[in-house]
């Protein structure tokens, strides 16, 4: 073995080159930047140079034997590795050819590769044979700071909130009798009620603030003490209160809305039968008028046509049921009507029947049921008619001429639960993320034989890239559904339609990230996110059902496909055969882009992390999807093939589409915001976040664009190995990013993550 000693000027460069030859991502842009440094090494003779500029040949790569005399290098100056240092790889070059007494060659410019070339310690640190001082987390970024920017102009409620829940009564226990855990849930909404928080989204003169967007806030930190009280409380005031709200008019909000708020008045939602699911307007049970008697008759007419899983059946006392409405003899579709369903001794009401769900896979803390009705009468008053109405002389009454319009303008003001529902499940993904960061960074696992301690599992490059890009799309989600509710919660847009296409698709996929997320996690804690102590088992149990209630997801994504679709239609109509033809022009300029082999495999790093890039995948994944589609419903119904079957044919399709609408629209809206963070740092960290959501996205639908000829092979290959390498980088920083969810000290009570 030939042993090579290397002048100073050269030296410092060393560990960089030992680095770069070690990751097989060196491109062209980045071999740009070293050149550079090179090129301003006033210290550097033009032999050195030359030897430098031959070992940056990608076509004559430095032979094997020259790598481990680099490495040889390294492992035997003596020098520690300092991962806190500001650039440790700079600071070990630097120790390098200071102990030579040359410190006065150092070229400072050398920090420039590792900034640019986006290098971090855990990429390196394993490759040399010295000591590493080990940080768990650095401190570049102020998670105070990231918090507050999800808070926004709610911050000082939300700390208000926080101190609500350091009440022991919010304190998280294992309880596994269902009566018990309910009476502890029950008694958890009623401290919130006298506390003044079921009220937060219904009008001042009832106890409120007039601010759903509050609301919303509150709700989703409630997941954080625990699933059961979170969906409660949006059951009782959200739901039950937030119908008669936005259902009823002045007379019901007079006579509900306070003690709603004071849960005084506990109620439930009767919207989903049996046999109908989240076919609502196809519910059986029925609400037919009595001109005589001036009152309507509530029935459920058949064996399955029973309200199923209604949240507060037990506690309840009230419930707003769906049903279609008769009168005269003619049905009006769905309306809502309050029915009593106790009486003031909790005794069941006549004709009223309710049994227990019982033990569910979770949520065993809310009290579902079953609740049939046997020619039950209330007064005609009891009829929520903000969008119809029985007059008194027994007619029915609309503004709201077309059936259709009417039923979806109705749904569409029960939105903001829907979004709520994303909120928590989004909140259940980000406390598994932060239980399972705390725990890889304390929790250590294998070694080589040359250290002493074992790696910390943080330190892992698959333990990075199971859980950082989770905590990236936490991210874009998160400022997604704050966009969204603030839109929705605008009273001046009264056409809730685009927001209800945007809201079921986001709904649908955001509800499953969140289950595979805190799988995920479970599995990222071995055995010890498998005890319920540490809370991710609870959360995985309770979240699942997220992904059906407040609409099954597979149907929800039709349903935002379904409106795309009728926007799609609208387009065409209104524009004629000049919009067909620019939109068939549209289609040929971009597959003659996609097909262009320089941009199908441009692997650059400034091209990769652009947002341009990435906005154009996200329009052309969705532009094409809602073309071939309508083509293919067109040719169908061209056949004579019926449209719904038309649409049953092609039923794949739209959740394709769905699912690609609703993150193209995420990445948009996340952007968007980014642009409004003024603090340098801070924007530059949610536009890399963004970057890893994006390349995660297109990489996870890799097959799709690869089919389309977007993609190459090697773009594809580049977009993988940049995943992982932003994965990497954002370790250093992984535990402020999950404190900058926000989680409250108190509520975070998993042993494994202190």
């Amino acid at each position: 073995m030939i042993k090579i000693t290397y002048p100073p000027s050269i030296l410092q460069y060393i560990p960089f080159f030992f680095v770069i030859w070690s990751d097989d991502l060196l491109t062209v842009s980045e071999i740009a930047v070293v050149k550079k440094i090179i090129e301003d090494d006033q210290h550097l003779s033009e032999k050195d140079r030359e030897t430098l500029n031959n070992w940056l040949n990608t076509a004559k790569p430095p032979k094997s034997e020259e790598i481990k005399s680099w490495q040889r290098t390294i492992s035997n100056s003596g020098i520690k590795l300092v991962e806190g240092d500001n650039h440790p790889l700079t600071s070990f070059s630097k120790k390098l050819i200071s102990q030579n007494g040359s410190a006065h060659l150092f070229n400072e410019d050398l920090s420039a590769i590792e900034i640019n070339l986006g290098i971090q310690p855990n990429h390196y640190h394993h490759l040399f044979e010295v000591e590493v001082i080990q940080e768990k987390s650095s401190n570049y970024y102020n998670p105070k700071e990231i918090d507050q920017l999800f808070k926004g102009d709610f911050g000082h409620e939300i700390v208000e909130f926080s101190e609500t829940l350091r009440n022991p009564i919010f304190t998280w226990e294992i309880i596994k009798n269902k009566d018990i855990f309910r009476e502890k849930v029950l008694s958890q909404v009623q401290c919130l009620a006298e506390e003044g928080y079921g009220a937060f989204a219904y009008p001042e003169a009832y106890g409120g603030t007039n601010n759903m967007m509050l609301y919303a806030n509150i709700f989703e930190n409630l997941m954080y003490v625990d699933g059961s009280l979170t969906v409660k409380f949006g059951v009782q005031f959200g739901l039950f209160g937030g119908s008669i709200e936005k259902l009823g008019t002045k007379k019901h909000h007079d006579r509900y809305l306070m003690d709603i708020g004071k849960a005084n008045l506990l109620g439930c939602f009767a919207m989903t039968e049996t046999g109908h699911g989240s076919n609502v307007r196809g519910v059986k049970t029925t609400a037919t008028y009595n001109l005589e008697e001036d009152n309507i008759t509530i029935h459920t007419p058949g064996k399955n046509d029973n309200k199923e899983y209604i949240g507060n059946a037990l506690h309840g006392t009230m419930a707003t049921v769906f049903a279609q409405l008769i009168v005269g003899g003619k049905n009006h579709g769905v309306h809502a009507i309050v029915v009593p369903i106790r009486d003031e001794e909790h005794g069941l009401m006549p004709g009223v029947r309710i049994e227990d769900n019982g033990y569910k896979l979770g949520l065993n803390g809310v009290d579902n049921g079953k609740i049939w009705f046997d020619q039950v009468k209330v007064p005609r008053e009891n009829l929520l008619n903000k969008y119809g109405d029985i007059k008194q002389d027994g007619t029915y009454y609309s503004e709201i001429k077309n059936p259709n319009k009417r039923f979806f303008t109705m749904l569409g003001t029960l939105v903001g639960g829907r979004i709520c529902v994303a909120k928590g499940a989004l909140s259940g993904a980000k406390m598994a993320l932060a239980i399972a960061v705390k725990y890889a960074l304390h929790r250590r696992q294998f070694n080589d034989n040359l250290k002493v301690q074992e790696d910390l599992i943080m330190d892992y490059p698959s333990h990075q890239l199971r859980l950082t890009p989770a905590i990236a799309k936490s991210y874009v989600y998160q400022v997604t559904l704050d966009s969204l509710m603030k839109i929705y919660s605008d009273e001046s847009i009264t056409d809730k339609r685009k927001i209800e296409t945007q809201v079921a698709g986001l709904k649908a996929i955001i509800t499953w990230f969140a289950n595979e997320t805190i799988q995920e996690c479970r599995e990222a804690c071995g055995g010890k996110g498998y005890l319920l102590e540490n809370r991710i088992a609870d959360l995985k149990a309770d979240v699942d059902i997220f992904t059906t209630f407040e609409g099954d997801n597979t149907v929800l994504l039709q349903l935002a496909a379904k409106g795309i679709m009728s926007d799609f239609n609208s387009e065409l109509n209104s524009s004629g055969f000049a919009g067909v033809l620019k939109l068939l022009g549209t289609q040929i300029s971009d597959k003659l882009v996609t097909i262009n082999p320089m941009y199908a495999n441009k692997v650059d790093k400034e091209h990769l992390y652009n947002p341009k890039f990435h906005k154009h995948a996200f329009d052309y994944r969705t532009r094409r999807l809602t073309y071939s589609v309508a083509m293919r419903i067109r040719d169908y119904i061209k056949k004579g093939v019926p449209s719904y079957q038309a649409f049953l044919k092609v039923q794949t399709h739209l959740l394709a589409l769905g699912k690609a609408y609703s993150s193209e629209l995420a990445y948009n809206t996340f952007i968007k915001f980014t642009e409004t963070i003024d603090n340098k740092k801070n924007k530059e960290l949610f536009l890399k976040l963004g970057c890893l959501f994006a390349l995660t996205e297109i990489r996870e639908d890799a097959s799709w664009f690869l089919e389309q000829g977007y993609l190459g092979g090697t773009k594809s290959k580049a977009i993988r190995q940049r995943v992982e390498r932003l994965s990497t980088e954002f370790r250093p920083h992984i535990e402020v990013l999950v404190d900058g969810f926000g989680i409250p000290d108190n509520c975070l009570t998993a042993p494994i993550s202190r």
